[in-house]
């Protein structure tokens, strides 16, 4: 198993959804950024709920103990498998269910649109880019969005912590979008995790207006 060779490293936990045939890029690329000190944390454990798929064979690869959540997905059972883990952090990539009872202050969700028109039930992967590309068409929108937030009970409304813009050009479809999102996704993701989970970037939880970022930051605006 890895861990970090810092025992006091945060100790992160990931929920990743991914699909029964595949996925897992995005915590992939966690996975080998935790290794490379561009995240400095120890991963603890991988949660999926799929049994063996995409993320599966991830955490099998990179040796990190994997979990099959099958739910219920209430309070109880997310709080249940934080204790298990010894988690401190809670990222959530790519996990399609909705998050329950996750402290508002360490948990984290990457998103491949623009927040808020684009979130929300049923608003992930190929929907969110299928979504934009109709926006451009109709001269409503210029560039999609990879986002990050904090996680509240509600889908993809804690406060926004990280949006870079991804121009849409003439001719795209849905996935040559989503392409370019994901390339910037696994690029950002585990840049700004390091940032929150080693209290760079930070909420009290309740009043959005309380967030902080690095002096200088410059990725809480981006053009539509």
């Amino acid at each position: 198993i890895f861990f970090s060779s810092d025992m006091s490293a945060p100790r992160l936990l990931v929920f990743s959804s991914g699909t029964k045939d595949g996925g897992g890029s995005g915590l992939r690329e966690l996975l080998r950024n935790a290794r490379t000190g561009v995240l400095h944390a120890t991963i603890v454990a991988v949660v999926s709920n799929h049994a063996e798929g995409g993320v599966f064979h991830v955490a099998q690869q990179y040796q990190v103990p994997f979990m099959h959540f099958t739910g219920p997905f209430n309070a109880e059972e997310y709080q249940k498998i934080i204790e298990v883990h010894g988690a401190e952090w809670v990222a959530l990539s790519g996990w399609l269910k909705l998050a329950a009872g996750l402290d508002p202050q360490r948990t984290i969700n990457i998103h491949p649109g623009p927040l808020p028109r684009f979130g929300g039930k049923g608003m992930y992967g190929k929907h969110v880019h299928a979504a934009v590309v109709e926006a451009f068409k109709a001269g409503e929108v210029t560039t999609s969005h990879v986002t990050m937030h904090f996680v509240t009970p509600q889908y993809d409304e804690g406060p926004v912590i990280f949006r870079y813009p991804i121009l849409v050009e003439e001719g795209d479809d849905g996935p040559a979008l989503g392409e370019r999102v994901n390339k910037v996704e696994h690029g950002w993701q585990s840049y700004i995790t390091n940032l929150v989970v080693n209290g760079l970037i930070s909420w009290d939880g309740k009043d959005p207006k309380s967030l902080k970022v690095p002096e200088g930051y410059q990725f809480l605006e981006a053009k539509y």
